[in-house]
């Protein structure tokens, strides 16, 4: 998957410092990220890049993660013009883009330069938020109020019946491929409860057994994603909700094309089940 950056390592504990000049700079748009690429590998822009060219560089520039010995800065606030050199690429486009720990990086980055840019006022009295000098959070100097990022928790359930799997298709999005079944968890339910919950809103069906699988921190959406493969109990008959998705059905493994990137849960747990493995 997208995290398993291996023998790279992902640090986040928020550090109160300044960027070198070769420090990298991430700088994102809606949905876009700032980069070229050389040899067909990622390449983000410098701080020696960025101080002269972007306006007020040093004040909205905040360090966002380190990955080995490697510390990596963000330019909060709206996206500037594109440096000379590098142009803003969609977010889809890390789902292919290698080294792998550098298109993490490129996606974690989005996921917090997006929760700066909302959290610049504070949510209570509507006052400008001042950043901590010792933890990731926005702090209301008026009222006092601390907002620290914020997380969703969400569900993927691979539902299984008779040795075949339902497979669904997104409607209305960006990504065309097979998914499972999806939902974000609801204030007051567990997350068992949302699998039963999302499963019979999306296709009308109820299932059983729940065993979960593993997690995944997804920045695409900004969620924590949650796996659970279930059995099917009762009819296989599939109420579609087709505000949420274009199709469902079951499959058999050799029924399902795996080609296309490996960097999700979903992706994971449909090759699982295609190779036979315990689900």
């Amino acid at each position: 998957m997208i995290q398993d950056i291996a023998p790279h390592t992902y640090h986040n504990e928020y550090r109160h410092t300044a960027p070198s000049g070769e420090s990298p700079i991430f700088i994102c748009g809606n949905r876009t990220v700032l980069l070229r690429l050389e040899d067909d590998q990622l390449v983000y822009p410098r701080w020696e890049d960025v101080r002269t060219s972007v306006p007020d560089a040093s004040s909205r520039c905040r360090f966002l993660f380190s990955i080995d010995d490697t510390e990596y800065f963000g330019i909060i606030g709206d996206a500037p013009e594109a440096l000379d050199g590098f142009t803003y690429e969609r977010l889809s486009f890390l789902r292919t883009a290698q080294p792998q720990h550098l298109a993490f990086a490129g996606m974690v980055a989005h996921q917090l330069l997006d929760w700066y840019r909302s959290s610049r006022f504070c949510g209570t009295c509507g006052a400008a938020a001042v950043h901590s000098d010792t933890e990731r959070a926005m702090v209301c100097p008026v009222c006092g109020r601390v907002e620290y990022p914020r997380i969703a928790p969400a569900v993927i359930v691979g539902i299984l019946h008779d040795g075949k799997l339902l497979l669904s298709r997104y409607q209305g999005r960006e990504y065309k491929k097979f998914a499972l079944i999806a939902g974000y968890a609801e204030i007051g339910e567990t997350i068992e409860q949302t699998v039963h919950r999302e499963v019979m809103e999306e296709v009308g069906l109820r299932v059983k057994n729940l065993r979960y699988y593993k997690c995944q921190p997804w920045a695409l959406s900004g969620t924590l994603l949650f796996g659970f493969y279930c059995d099917l109990d009762g009819t296989d008959e599939i109420t579609l909700d087709q505000n949420e998705l274009a199709m469902a059905q079951w499959y058999r493994p050799e029924e399902i094309d795996l080609s296309g990137d490996n960097i999700s849960l979903t992706k994971e747990m449909i090759t699982r089940f295609c190779r036979g493995e315990s689900c």
